[in-house]
């Protein structure tokens, strides 16, 4: 259970690492492709990050895998939060632009939210699946600053983000648990499209 969390904990901290460098970019375009960085290692190493491992429920859906999941998602939003004052509190000028970025989310109603969220999800689970089954990253160099520069949201991103901003209110939670469901609900649109004939083509094998 430790080692799950702890590797949660570790890619909450590589995702953090990437919403930093997005925030000291001046350039958008700039710094949604650094941020690449976060998932590159994240994959490459096999830390845990929910919107990555989401997706794959559809196929794995025990309990074990849930359990992993909860676990995971914990140890993201601790290695975010704590990140996010660390670099509040070390960096001020990237705590004033996650303010300034965290208060316009503020302003999304919930169905924004939740559809930011879904398309955000699908781009995860592919950008994951295509590394898996391909052993290819170029899903993760062009779905992460397509995510960013679209305008959707990314639920430990946010938690990053919000943790950086030093907002503290009832709205920025409610806030990151509507990406989070949005973000899981995308994330296994495909893989429950496709599961289905994917088992027959299995069988007919």
């Amino acid at each position: 259970m430790l080692k799950k969390i702890a590797s949660g904990i570790c890619a909450g901290i590589l995702i953090s690492i990437g919403g930093s460098v997005y925030l000291a970019c001046d350039n958008k375009y700039i710094g949604a492709v650094l941020f690449t960085v976060a998932l590159l290692c994240i994959c490459l190493k096999g830390y845990s990050l929910y919107t990555g491992r989401i997706g794959f429920i559809v196929e794995s859906h025990d309990k074990e895998y849930f359990g992993g999941l909860t676990l995971g998602l914990l140890g993201n939003a601790i290695g975010t939060v704590a990140c996010g004052y660390a670099v509040r509190f070390a960096i001020p000028k990237l705590g004033e632009a996650a303010e300034a970025l965290c208060t316009g989310k503020l302003d999304q109603n919930f169905a924004q939210t939740l559809i930011r969220g879904l398309f955000c999800g699908i781009l995860m689970y592919l950008a994951v699946s295509v590394y898996k089954e391909k052993n290819n990253i170029v899903g993760i160099l062009f779905c992460i600053p397509v995510f960013i520069l679209a305008g959707f949201e990314h639920s430990i991103a946010d938690l990053f983000y919000f943790a950086a901003s030093g907002i503290v209110k009832i709205e920025a939670f409610g806030f990151i648990w509507t990406v989070i469901l949005g973000n899981s609900i995308g994330a296994v649109i495909l893989p429950l499209l496709t599961y289905k004939r994917k088992k027959k083509d299995e069988k007919q094998s």
